[in-house]
């Protein structure tokens, strides 16, 4: 695995390449100097963007000619069930992003009701990688061209045995897009589109392909942003997702945001998040909370 993520890795640095050449020598320093709330925030996957949803962002502050990064962790308290995420990611001078993030999701007192044990938890690791294709969110705003990126998220989960008696197909898969971003400043408004290619059930939580729907289908996820001031942000978000197991049910997600920018280093997300069904229990709905802090 670690050398198909290095070629992976290789494969994106090298599409990168021409904007690399842009700068007289390379700047490994922190610049920061991306418009505040431009950087946006942290997936629950470790990409770039909004809370649910990839956008063409790359993550940080740096520009063309630096580096930026970031830490997160977050937090999606749900009547039966918790998810917590943690990981950083870099981004190489606003073309490249690279992210690792793991994942823990834990049954609580659920576990028992689902034949498991009381706290079972499921843990993932997602590795990710993004390119910047064209466009650019805030120099673009005389066309009305978006910024456009590609992306993959490779995911390994460690419950293989049990996945495979729920009827997934693997306990590890790729996840590939594309994102489309356009920021209207004059009118304080972003706006993503994300087109996914995925098997992953639960977000790869519950495995990858199931016994209805084994390959792999593409999804479409949306985000909307306001911009109140330049330190505060509101919008929402929905992603649709496969419903591929016949052992539970799967709901597409939504969530209502809020952002509080207090720096370029530092900002705090609550949202309300609704996830629908979830390994067989209804209504997973409840505060979703998220820090993030970088430059």
């Amino acid at each position: 695995m670690t050398v198909r993520l290095l070629l992976l890795a290789c494969a994106f640095l090298l599409l990168a390449r021409p904007a690399f050449a842009q700068s007289a020598a390379p700047n490994w320093a922190p610049e920061s100097g991306k418009l505040l709330e431009t950087a946006g925030v942290t997936s629950l996957e470790g990409a770039g963007g909004g809370g649910l949803v990839p956008w063409a962002m790359i993550t940080g502050y740096g520009t063309r000619d630096a580096v930026g990064a970031n830490a997160h962790y977050t937090r999606v308290q749900l009547p039966d069930f918790s998810l917590d995420t943690a990981g950083a990611a870099i981004g190489l001078y606003d073309r490249v992003e690279l992210s690792y993030t793991r994942q823990w999701f834990d049954t609580g007192s659920t576990g028992s009701k689902l034949g498991l044990t009381n706290g079972f938890t499921f843990d993932q690791d997602v590795y990710g990688a993004k390119v910047r294709v064209f466009g650019n969110t805030v120099y673009d705003q005389d066309s009305w061209l978006p910024q456009v990126a590609v992306g993959v998220q490779h995911k390994v989960n460690n419950q293989r045995a049990l996945l495979a008696a729920i009827g997934a197909k693997s306990a590890q898969g790729n996840d590939f897009y594309v994102a489309a971003t356009k920021l209207f400043l004059a009118q304080s408004l972003l706006l993503n589109a994300t087109v996914r290619a995925t098997r992953a059930n639960q977000f790869g939580i519950l495995g990858f392909g199931g016994d209805r729907h084994a390959g792999y289908s593409a999804q479409a996820e949306v985000s909307a942003a306001y911009l109140l001031s330049r330190h505060w942000a509101v919008g929402a978000e929905y992603r649709t997702k496969p419903d591929n197991l016949r052992f539970a049910r799967e709901d597409d997600a939504f969530d209502i945001f809020a952002v509080w920018f207090l720096s370029k280093h530092l900002s705090a997300t609550l949202a309300y998040a609704d996830l629908g069904h979830v390994a067989t229990q209804r209504v997973q709905h409840s505060v979703y909370l998220s820090l993030q802090a970088g430059f």
